[in-house]
């Protein structure tokens, strides 16, 4: 049965399987000059898949494929064995840049996707004031998104990408542009935001590190392999041998020297 977006009960009381997705000999790009060719890619529900490529590989367009806005060139991509043909409340996209409406407080902003799905306002405020809780906002939901820091911005992208309770969210180098101190605060925010959700991650970044703290696998683009990640979100493991060695081996994919 299909519950309408009035009767959807509060993120507190509900918990949602991760969506399967699937590519199987899968061609993006432009016709002419395709950017990933034949691609296979098996995401587990609830994993963390993180994926890393040098520069022009196609990670963005792997993302917009995943979440239906870019047909696949070749091949099929499905979510839970169905073919993805559009976007899907199922798939959510957040992007490195917020793309927060600068004329609505933080609290309308991330009630803006469940406006839009007819949800009544107050089931949105209810979920919006959870999401802000979680992010650590609940303090600014009236702040209009010039009042905030960048990596708080973020933190409103990700509870809205989170408050339509999304079987999938799709993240290309969403901490891309925060300093160091920022970005690391953010990868454990969406460790514990994500807690308790059951959603499937897909997370583009350039930052190896940070691929490896945040994925229970890696995707090295362009070279077909998919690896286990030692020790998944344990800071603890950096300097561990079996994480150290996997480093090396990204870093070799890449052409980059481990020593660099």
């Amino acid at each position: 049965m299909t519950t309408s977006p009035e009767t959807v009960l509060s993120p507190a009381k509900t918990t949602h399987r991760g969506a399967h997705l699937a590519l199987k000999d899968v061609t993006l790009g432009r016709p002419t000059a395709p950017v990933i060719d034949h691609l296979a890619l098996d995401i587990q529900p609830g994993e963390i898949l993180t994926v890393v490529g040098p520069s022009g590989c196609g990670k963005s367009t792997l993302l917009r494929t995943l979440a239906g806005l870019l047909p696949p060139l070749g091949g099929t991509v499905t979510q839970d064995g169905r073919p993805v043909t559009g976007p899907s409340a199922d798939r959510a996209l957040v992007f490195q840049e917020d793309a927060l409406l600068p004329w609505r407080t933080l609290r309308a902003n991330i009630e803006l996707p469940l406006a839009i799905r007819g949800v009544k306002q107050p089931e949105r405020r209810e979920r919006a004031a959870h999401w802000l809780d979680r992010v650590g906002l609940a303090e600014r939901a009236q702040h209009l998104p010039h009042r905030v820091s960048g990596g708080q911005r973020q933190r409103v992208q990700l509870a809205r990408a989170l408050t339509g309770e999304p079987r999938a969210v799709l993240m290309d180098e969403p901490f891309g542009a925060l300093d160091a101190q920022t970005r690391a605060g953010m990868q454990q925010l969406l460790v514990d935001v994500l807690s308790g959700t059951g959603a499937t991650v897909v997370f583009v970044t350039h930052d190896v590190d940070e691929a490896l703290f945040l994925g229970d696998r890696v995707a090295l683009l362009g070279t077909g392999r998919v690896l286990d990640v030692p020790a998944p979100r344990d800071r603890g493991a950096h300097d561990a041998g079996p994480t150290v060695a996997l480093r090396r081996t990204v870093l070799d994919s890449l052409g980059t020297r481990a020593g660099n």
